[in-house]
C-alpha cells in the first residue's frame, strides 16, 4: 500500500534513488529514541556526483537542483532507516548544508532552499525544519553539495 508520502513524491514526479552506500568509512544513519541522525548525503544524480563550485563553475539554480537531489537522498536513508515504511517519518528537524563556495560566493542560503523546498512540497508542515547553510572552500570529491539531516520518526 503507498503512503502519503510516496504518493506526493509521485505526484510530484519524483523517485527516490537507491540508499546510496557510505563512501567513507561511517554508517549512513544512527537512531536513537525516535530521532534519526542521517550522515551527510553529496550531490549526486542518475549520471553520478554533481560536481563544481558555486560562483565558478555553478550558478543558484544549478546548486538548488543538486540540493534537491541531496535531499531526495536523505528521504531515500530515511526510508532504508525504516525499513521501506516512509510513513513512519514524522518530520524533519534540522539539516546542516554545505555548500562548495567561491570566496566571494554569498548565495549559500538560496542554494539550500533546494533542499528545503523540496522537503516542504513533499512533507507539508512536517518538511519545515531548522537549517545551518555554510559555504565551504571544497567538499569531498568536488561536490557541489553535501547535506545531512536529523529526523523524528515514530
Amino acid at each position: 500500500m503507498t503512503n502519503p508520502i510516496e504518493t506526493r513524491l509521485a505526484a510530484l514526479g519524483l523517485t527516490l534513488p537507491d540508499a546510496p552506500a557510505p563512501l567513507a568509512a561511517y554508517v549512513p544513519f544512527v537512531r536513537t529514541g525516535d530521532l534519526l541522525h542521517v550522515s551527510g548525503q553529496v550531490s549526486s544524480d542518475a549520471d553520478g556526483l554533481i560536481l563544481g563550485q558555486l560562483g565558478k563553475d555553478l550558478d543558484v539554480e544549478a546548486g538548488q537542483k543538486a540540493a534537491a537531489r541531496c535531499a531526495l537522498s536523505l528521504l531515500a536513508q530515511v526510508k532504508a532507516a525504516c525499513d521501506g515504511d516512509l510513513s513512519r517519518l514524522v518530520r524533519v528537524v534540522k539539516l546542516n548544508a554545505f555548500v562548495n563556495s567561491t570566496a566571494d560566493f554569498t548565495d549559500q542560503p538560496a542554494v539550500v532552499n533546494g533542499a528545503s523546498n523540496l522537503l516542504g512540497e513533499v512533507l507539508g508542515e512536517a518538511g519545515k525544519h531548522a537549517r545551518s547553510a555554510v559555504g565551504v572552500a571544497q567538499l569531498p570529491f568536488g561536490v557541489a553539495v553535501e547535506i545531512d539531516g536529523i529526523f523524528q520518526l515514530s
